[in-house]
């Protein structure tokens, strides 16, 4: 995803992350504990990067003014020592440089403050009796089919479908979502290759076109949807003048809606279909769970979030020199914040490889933390509570039916199908 020739380092001592070994992405936690037992910082020479495995470290990063998610607010990639990405790739970074996740101060000010007024908690709360209706209809004909693939069949058409909802997307359209919403992430992973690179770029000019289709109609027909909001938002606070700064550009638009779609969803799947495998390997916690939903569910989601964090690793650059756990950390750096390491950090959680779906204190970073951290966390949590609570309540004994198949990414890490039987 990001443009390459890293800085060079003089220490490259062997390190047991090994992203690209499916035998890692399996199970990435043991080697995690050898990170953090080998430092607090550790350069990662395939890809440049300084690696960060401590929790107390990655928390106090992700709010480090002197790292951003981008550098082109203050640099060009010359000046930054990097080498600009690929013309052919210009359609994938079109639409994600112009999204807030990767924006930094004033622009990410002016669109996070826009967005948020769909994720306030009054608003979240607003949706939750049609994530409510969905999950149980979504668990209703699962359970009916005696089971089936829970990631195809409930964990992802459920985010998929508040996030169009909130859209406003036509039903008949929302099959497409999905599939492009994979294409892009996969750009997201460590040095993706160009197969990967060619799907992430035809999807993101289909998406695109078909988001600009969109917005004109919502121009002259708007609805009580988001993309509607925007365009409201666009007319009322660019007008005419010359404060270009408080408008939202039509790319803008069209990148926080893909952005919604991407993030709205792949923490909800993975933490779903991540949440049941560990659920099903831990059948004690699983009896707690199903004997006391009411009171355990709560706890229980945030555990899972933390137990087989669904969002591994998190990239920021470094804007100017800083000295870091003894080590300089030189301008044109890439940290990568190991989230899940951090999240089984011995020196924040009490027995942090055990599942404890009782977990009171769990200061976990799944939604991130800072000025980035998840607009969309409250929905998050309504929609796991939701389909958690139907499937709890419906599938009593919801059994595995076959060894579950893991996809192949590590960054966004999940299952490709689980098989179960209800």
């Amino acid at each position: 995803m990001n443009p390459m020739n890293p800085p060079a380092s003089k220490d490259d001592t062997p390190t047991p992350f090994r992203p690209h070994d499916p035998d890692f992405v399996a199970n990435p936690y043991p080697a995690y504990a050898a990170l953090r037992a080998m430092g607090r910082v550790l350069h990662y020479a395939p890809t440049g990067q300084w690696l960060v495995p401590h929790h107390a470290d990655v928390s106090a990063l992700l709010r480090d003014r002197r790292l951003g998610r981008s550098y082109q607010h203050l640099f060009t990639h010359e000046e930054f020592g990097r080498t600009p990405p690929p013309a052919a790739h210009e359609p994938f970074h079109t639409l994600n440089d112009h999204g807030m996740l990767d924006l930094e101060p004033p622009d990410h000010t002016r669109i996070r403050r826009l967005v948020s007024q769909a994720f306030t908690p009054r608003t979240v709360e607003r949706l939750a009796p049609t994530v409510r209706r969905l999950a149980a209809r979504l668990v209703d004909d699962f359970v009916a089919a005696g089971g089936g693939d829970l990631v195809a069949e409930v964990a992802e058409p459920l985010p998929v479908a508040v996030i169009a909802e909130m859209l406003g997307i036509p039903d008949a359209d929302r099959p497409l979502l999905r599939p492009w919403s994979a294409a892009i992430c996969g750009m997201y992973e460590l040095n993706p290759g160009e197969d990967a690179a060619a799907r992430a770029v035809r999807a993101s000019r289909e998406f695109s076109s078909y988001l600009r289709e969109l917005i004109a109609e919502r121009r002259t027909a708007p609805g009580d949807d988001l993309i509607s909001a925007l365009i409201a938002a666009y007319d009322d606070e660019g007008g005419p003048g010359p404060d270009s700064r408080a408008r939202l550009t039509e790319q803008e638009m069209i990148s926080t809606c893909v952005l919604l779609l991407n993030a709205g969803h792949e923490a909800t799947v993975n933490t779903t279909t991540n949440g049941w495998w560990a659920l099903l390997r831990h059948p004690e916690q699983l009896a707690a769970l199903r004997a006391s939903p009411d009171k355990l569910l709560p706890t229980a989601i945030e555990e899972l979030m933390r137990y087989d964090t669904p969002l591994q690793l998190f990239e920021r650059w470094v804007l100017e020199d800083i000295e870091f756990a003894g080590q300089v950390l030189p301008r044109g750096s890439e940290v990568a914040l190991l989230f899940g390491s951090a999240n089984h950090d011995p020196a924040r959680f009490a027995d942090p490889a055990a599942l404890d779906l009782s977990r009171a204190e769990n200061p976990h970073i799944s939604f991130g933390a800072g000025i980035h951290y998840c607009l969309g966390a409250p929905l998050a949590r309504l929609e796991l509570q939701a389909s958690f609570s139907e499937l709890l309540a419906k599938a009593p004994r919801m059994r595995l039916a076959a060894e579950p198949e893991r996809g192949p990414g590590f960054v966004i890490r999940g299952l490709k199908e689980l098989r179960v039987e209800c």
